[in-house]
């Protein structure tokens, strides 16, 4: 069994074709991705099954959704051993106002927020902008 039917073992997620090729896909990927760009990636898949893979992934922590108020929902692997839980695997994002790329910046976590008494978070997403180091030159 290689690495990736490994991981799709540990998550209970059942090994197809599909699933390991949009994998693949996002692993070779350095920036966040839209829906868009997988459908443009497997042309010849049916939408709905790119879809549920990406949402099967998205509740099996193995993307997470970024909103980076483009209007426009990006995925992104997430790093081994997260839960996707508020409390310990939330990080930045940067989006690159020049190129429009969206990149996770895993090794920054977004601290612990203090929400009201009553008060349930259920997300947290924390959005830098600006320029990305490959658009600035550095």
């Amino acid at each position: 069994m290689n690495e990736i039917e490994k991981l799709f073992a540990s998550k209970d997620i059942r090994i197809t074709a599909m699933r390991l090729l949009i994998y693949k896909f996002l692993v070779q990927k350095e920036t966040a991705v839209t829906l868009s760009d997988i459908e443009n990636a497997f042309e010849r898949a049916d939408r709905t099954t790119l879809y549920r893979t990406i949402k099967t992934f998205e509740e099996k922590a193995i993307v997470h959704q970024i909103d980076d108020g483009t209007g426009i929902t990006k995925y992104a692997l997430c790093e081994q051993g997260c839960n996707c839980e508020i409390e310990t695997d939330l990080h930045l994002h940067f989006h690159c106002n020049n190129c429009n790329e969206t990149v996770c910046l895993t090794e920054y976590k977004i601290p612990h927020i203090n929400i009201p008494e009553g008060y349930m978070a259920e997300d947290v997403n924390l959005v830098v902008k600006g320029i990305c180091e490959k658009c600035s030159g550095h």
